[in-house]
């Protein structure tokens, strides 16, 4: 009996590992302190090779290895967050909204341009066509749900996608504004900080959703050619126009926000179950400071969304202003606090940006 239940993991497992474990096996089997039978410690020692397989999953694994672990040192206790992250209260983030501002100028039209090329190729990647299925639904639902339907799996993979490159901008545009401050010998008046925690703050999300899923050789290949792409075509543009990068840079988050917005709606809806008691990993909790009882993963898509909306915000105001002498509307200090201005929090959001005549 033993050596049917090795033959029928042996299609998992090697021929080497088999014979190892029906080694073991019997010497287990021959202690009376242990109340098992052989065949079932067999099937157990063989489910760790079978998990160890997996590719890119969008779901938690407890039987995998830690992706990044952490590293235990002799002094250091705990490494904590350059930038420590403001606090979202509930309301903050439920009011954020999809919004879109309307292309003024020619740059403006450039940088939505490029946005709508770039969500096309990233739509047709990553399966996502939301509209068609929602042209599609009006006629016949079954049909647009079988068709179009998007998954945990499917989700996963667009956001592990999205934030591996959402963190180049704010880095590229940092280094060069660090780079032009130095060789003009001037102040950059605080608006390295600013894009560099906007970097920072991209790659925790990325983080987040490595904790949840592990992404495998296809998905890392994705990721180093459209990043080595991407930082390029980011550095020549802001060398040429800071503006319309800054713009773009809106565009995009603006993109960002509408699809986490249509994630928490399908949980909301029901069509993503095994989202709907999925617990934020502990990086998340820290970074968030979510609280008892506001940690699923629901939860985390509202702050990320609203990560997103704010990045939204920074850009299209940095886009209006002058990109040389303005001073970072989000680090200085005003004469008037009795109105309203840019904050590092969700206090005063504006979706589409501050106008310079409103803080300058």
């Amino acid at each position: 009996m033993i050596s049917r239940r090795v033959a029928s993991s042996g299609a998992m497992a090697s021929k080497r590992a088999s014979a190892q474990l029906l080694k073991s096996c019997n010497g287990l089997g021959t202690s009376s302190a242990i109340g098992l039978r052989p065949s079932f410690i067999i099937v157990r020692q063989c489910q760790p090779l079978i998990a160890s397989r997996r590719n890119f999953s969008s779901t938690s694994n407890v039987n995998s290895k830690e992706f990044f672990p952490k590293n235990e040192t002799e002094r250091v206790r705990k490494t904590g967050s350059a930038w420590p992250h403001p606090v979202y209260t509930p309301e903050q983030m439920d009011s954020v909204v999809v919004a879109h501002r309307e292309a003024k100028t020619y740059s403006d039209k450039v940088a939505l341009l490029a946005v709508k090329v770039l969500r096309y190729g990233l739509d047709l990647a990553t399966g996502y066509k939301h509209e068609k299925a929602t042209a599609l639904n009006k006629k016949d639902p079954t049909a647009a749900l079988h068709k179009y339907a998007m998954n945990e799996k499917k989700y996963m993979i667009r956001n592990v996608f999205l934030e591996s490159v959402a963190g180049v901008p704010g880095m590229v545009a940092g280094m060069l504004r660090h780079l032009h401050s130095m060789r003009r010998m001037k102040r950059d008046n605080g608006w390295i900080e600013t894009l560099l925690e906007e970097s920072f703050n991209e790659r925790m999300h990325l983080l987040t959703f490595l904790k949840m899923s592990e992404p495998g050789l296809f998905m890392r290949l994705m990721v180093l050619g459209a990043q080595g792409v991407w930082f390029n075509a980011l550095f020549l543009a802001y060398l040429i126009s800071p503006r319309t990068v800054h713009r773009f840079v809106g565009y995009l988050e603006e993109e960002a926000v509408i699809t986490y917005t249509r994630q928490i709606a399908d949980i909301d809806a029901g069509r993503l179950p095994e989202w709907s008691n999925l617990q934020a990993p502990e990086i998340a909790v820290e970074y968030w400071k979510m609280p008892e009882g506001h940690r699923t993963m629901r939860d985390l898509l509202l702050y990320i969304r609203a990560d997103e909306s704010k990045h939204r915000e920074v850009n299209h105001t940095l886009g209006n202003l002058n990109q040389k002498e303005d001073p970072n509307p989000y680090v200085s200090e005003y004469k008037d606090l009795t109105r309203p201005h840019p904050t590092k929090g969700l206090e005063h959001l504006r979706a589409t940006g501050w106008e310079r005549s409103e803080i300058i």
